[in-house]
């Protein structure tokens, strides 16, 4: 089991140490999408759907998952975000709504995850609100597009 980062000579899960690691300034993007029915997205314009302001409370539940992803991901480190942004657009060619993040830390890891995680929250808080007018909807394409900071540079 060498080389796992999490996991230690005795073979079992341990949380990186990453004490003598160096601040860095670190960006993580992360995108996904929720494909809906074209009538869905009618509502969605329209300000008709039953509960209410879909986007900005799903962009809303984005930010604050970010936030709290050392609380869901197991040994994943708590993180100072200095930003969590959460953007949620209409594509008309899905058909259905683009989501994506940028979380922005000055950290000794990285916050891939925290863009990961508020994408995830976002997309399952769209399916949440949408579910009572369209059953068809999925989630799909969560992933991470651009990562910058750290020892591994940017990509």
């Amino acid at each position: 089991m060498t080389g796992l980062s999490h996991v230690g000579e005795d073979g079992r899960a341990r949380m990186v140490d990453v004490t003598d690691k160096t601040p860095t300034d670190r960006t993580a993007v992360a995108a996904g999408f929720l494909r809906c029915l074209p009538e869905t997205l009618d509502q969605l314009r329209a300000g008709t759907a039953p509960k209410g302001a879909v986007i900005e409370t799903a962009e809303l539940a984005g930010i604050m998952a970010a936030k709290r992803t050392a609380e869901l991901i197991p040994l994943c480190h708590n993180l100072p975000l200095s930003k969590a942004a959460v953007t949620i657009a209409i594509d008309e060619a899905l058909p259905g709504l683009r989501v994506t993040s940028e979380i922005r830390t000055h950290a000794v890891t990285g916050v891939e995850m925290e863009a990961l995680t508020a994408v995830s929250v976002a997309c399952l808080t769209l399916f949440d609100m949408l579910k009572a007018v369209d059953r068809t909807m999925t989630i799909g394409g969560i992933e991470v597009t651009a990562k910058t900071g750290g020892k591994s540079g940017s990509w």
